[in-house]
């Protein structure tokens, strides 16, 4: 394998990046010993040579477990690119007629209603790309993108990690959902003071909808102590068609809902509105795949048409064929 740096008649190699980010991933030299397959002391040795080469020590033992210490937090975040890099180099120019892997995440608004339509499209485009997709919290996209579990991200907030760069690409609006029956599925529009007087359901903590939420009240001053609270969207919209309270969500979440008489969906008198953000790591090779995804992530929408109805056409017509 080839060298990566030499330096006082010292040689660091791939190969020495690749049982780093086993072991650091593992949490147990074992372990990683086992994927690699490998022997320890070969691993062991090649830790030792790491922390003298860089005059640091990178894991702690306490008893037999080991504790990756801060310089190997720092070091694991250029490794794992350098690895991943090497390991797509690899994969690109030894099967050059296949074009590999695009590892997508998405937060659980995006990945319900704008990612199946994305990869759809795209997949048109590269029907031998295989696409992988990962729908959870903003947080946790976060997370798998600084550890390069992912490739390109799709949140619904601004990344909290300075590591991560973000490029909006959608605008979304919040709006109310209320019981068909109650005093405010008359009205119009709706304040979120006025939503407070009633029993609140939320979203969990933790999400991107309940952290505008709660922000927007605090600005207000307004403090609100949910009756419920769920990381299902449709648990929430069937307690407020039951009657037991409001809730502010995406309006993509809840048209067709409201659309069926389930809900009574409401616009928020100064409306919440809040950009959607492709992310990545700053330190991410972006691949000719990549490259393509972001630009059709971009794409511009029919100017006739807001966001939503947009996204929302391609579906029923894709639904339709």
């Amino acid at each position: 394998m080839k060298n990566l740096i030499r330096e006082g008649g010292k040689i660091l190699t791939l190969r020495h990046m690749k049982i780093f980010t086993t072991v650091y991933r593992c949490g147990s030299v074992t372990r990683a010993a086992q994927e690699l397959h490998l022997a320890q002391p070969s691993l062991s040795v090649a830790i030792r040579e790491l922390e003298e080469h860089y005059g640091v020590r990178l894991f702690e033992r306490t008893g037999r477990a080991i504790c990756p210490t801060q310089a190997a937090g720092a070091l694991y975040g250029y490794a794992s690119h350098i690895v991943s890099l090497f390991d797509d180099m690899e994969k690109q120019m030894r099967n050059w007629d296949t074009l590999g892997v695009l590892r997508l995440g998405a937060s659980v608004t995006i990945g319900t209603h704008i990612l199946p339509d994305l990869i759809r499209r795209y997949q048109a485009r590269v029907p031998q790309l295989r696409i992988e997709a990962l729908v959870e919290q903003s947080s946790g996209i976060e997370r798998k993108l600084l550890d390069n579990e992912i490739d390109i991200g799709l949140i619904e907030t601004q990344p909290e990690q300075p590591e991560l760069l973000a490029i909006p690409f959608l605008r979304d609006e919040l709006c109310a959902i209320v019981p068909l029956g109650s005093a405010l599925a008359q009205k119009t529009s709706v304040t979120l003071r006025e939503l407070s007087e009633y029993p609140f359901l939320m979203r969990e903590p933790g999400s991107a909808v309940r952290q505008i939420l709660d922000a927007s009240f605090s600005l207000l001053q307004i403090t609100v102590h949910p009756v419920w609270q769920s990381a299902s969207t449709q648990a929430i919209v069937s307690a407020v068609a039951e009657g037991l309270g409001v809730a502010v969500l995406p309006r993509m979440l809840v048209e067709r809902d409201a659309k069926e008489e389930i809900v009574r969906m409401l616009p928020i008198d100064k409306p919440l509105v809040r950009e959607l953000n492709i992310v990545y790591h700053r330190r991410k090779f972006l691949t000719r795949n990549m490259q393509d995804f972001i630009a059709l992530c971009c794409e511009p929408l029919e100017k006739t048409e807001e966001p939503w109805d947009a996204i929302r056409r391609r579906r029923e017509e894709h639904e339709a064929v």
